[in-house]
């Protein structure tokens, strides 16, 4: 990501990505918080990353928070194919930032790649083999996934059986479709993996 500072709204809509995500963090330079979170900001900032991060300090930019409804900086707002979508308050620590700003990475590169953004969900045990197996599989080809432990959800082994009819693990629903067990074949076909 790269940060863009900014001197107005309309500034900021002609910049900000109509394809990707795309921030901005309305802050008060001089204010403690305000100060601490542009300073994450810039501490997790590098070029040639596929989304900008807009800056705005509201003592001079005042048409851009009236038009979020923002009262209180710093805030940073998040923005999805040029929608709004979410605001996250406060100073936050770069790990956090750095998580956030990872994941627009990684739906900036499936779309580069003209792959579309599944939901997966891996059902699995800390002692099942072939579960570790399988998440392995899913992050060394860079498929992000909630990974569901039954053995501390007791109503994730019910879901599992009303669901898919099977109680073993793993188990993986990529957007509503089931696979049992570490069908290789059958999750490279549902998640593109080529």
């Amino acid at each position: 990501m790269k940060t863009i500072s900014i001197q107005s709204d309309n500034e900021f809509r002609d910049g900000m990505s109509k394809t990707g995500r795309s921030y901005l963090l309305l802050y008060k330079s001089g204010s403690e918080k305000s100060d601490c979170a542009y300073a994450n900001i810039q501490k997790t900032s590098s070029d040639g990353e596929d989304f900008p991060v807009f800056t705005a300090d509201v003592s001079t930019v005042r048409d851009i928070h009236p038009v979020y409804q923002i009262k209180t900086v710093p805030t940073l707002l998040e923005f999805d194919k040029g929608e709004f979508r979410n605001v996250y308050k406060g100073c936050h620590q770069p790990e956090v930032l750095k998580a956030l700003f990872e994941e627009a990475v990684y739906y900036a590169q499936m779309a580069k790649e003209g792959k579309t953004v599944k939901q997966v969900t891996v059902y699995s045990t800390p002692t099942c083999t072939w579960c570790t197996t399988l998440k392995t599989y899913l992050n060394k080809n860079k498929i992000r996934f909630s990974d569901v432990d039954i053995s501390r959800d007791p109503n994730a082994s019910q879901t599992l059986v009303a669901r898919s009819g099977q109680q073993g693990v793993p188990q993986t629903e990529v957007n509503g479709q089931w696979v049992v067990g570490f069908d290789k074949k059958r999750l490279n076909e549902l998640l593109e993996i080529k």
